[in-house]
């Protein structure tokens, strides 16, 4: 297939990327500054793109199969919550102006729900995260999950993934969920950002999930 991958230089979009690429897939890395993707290959287009300029972003994407977006304005951002919000609905106009129907958004944990209601919700939610994930939250319920036409999924990745994580190895196994956590016997919620881009990939070439929000863990 022929996958647009938005966010290609982050943590997360990286090692999508690769899983792309290993199985053969045509990839456009799409990202501000794509002199930062070190990979080359044979089925490998970098395309320096600002995701708020919606008429170029959609002239990328078009003759796509399918759009994955792990975009991030970045954690450190002072205004990730304004500029998540305004990237994601500019990624959703662009996908629906380039004609391509498949949109997997690749969120956030706070966006899954324990007895009902939403993580990033808890009091013990991290601060230092809240205003990133809140604005994901918002995306997925008051914009995305009411699109009726893209094709769209929207994943949330396990409590327990990210730079930091101890699981830094790709295993290939994973366990699927819906809307709430996957749990291990030990009680933990965890997979390594290459066991999340198995998944990804999975999905995009499975398609069981659509129009669904759904999550993978060990």
């Amino acid at each position: 297939m022929k996958i647009s991958l938005i966010g290609a230089t982050g943590y997360v979009g990286n090692a999508i990327l690769n899983e792309l690429l290993e199985r053969n897939h045509e990839v456009i890395a799409i990202a501000r500054n794509t002199d930062k993707i070190a990979q080359d290959h044979k089925n490998l287009q970098k395309k320096n793109v600002d995701v708020f300029n919606e008429n170029d972003l959609a002239e990328t994407l078009q003759g796509s199969d399918a759009i994955i977006s792990a975009y991030n304005p970045g954690w450190t951002n002072p205004n990730i919550h304004e500029d998540y919000l305004k990237g994601a609905s500019s990624i959703q106009n662009a996908a629906e102006k380039s004609g391509v129907k498949k949109l997997i958004v690749i969120g956030g944990a706070g966006t899954l729900k324990i007895n009902g209601n939403y993580i990033v919700d808890g009091s013990d939610f991290p601060k230092e995260i809240y205003l990133g994930a809140s604005a994901v939250r918002k995306y997925y319920v008051d914009t995305l999950s009411k699109n009726e036409t893209l094709d769209w999924e929207f994943f949330s990745p396990a409590l327990e993934m990210n730079m930091f994580s101890e699981e830094k190895e790709k295993t290939g196994k994973y366990r699927l969920g819906t809307d709430s956590p996957v749990f291990d016997a030990e009680g933990r919620s965890r997979h390594s950002v290459q066991d999340l881009a198995v998944a990804i990939v999975d999905e995009l070439e499975n398609k069981k999930f659509n129009r669904e929000i759904f999550t993978a863990a060990y």
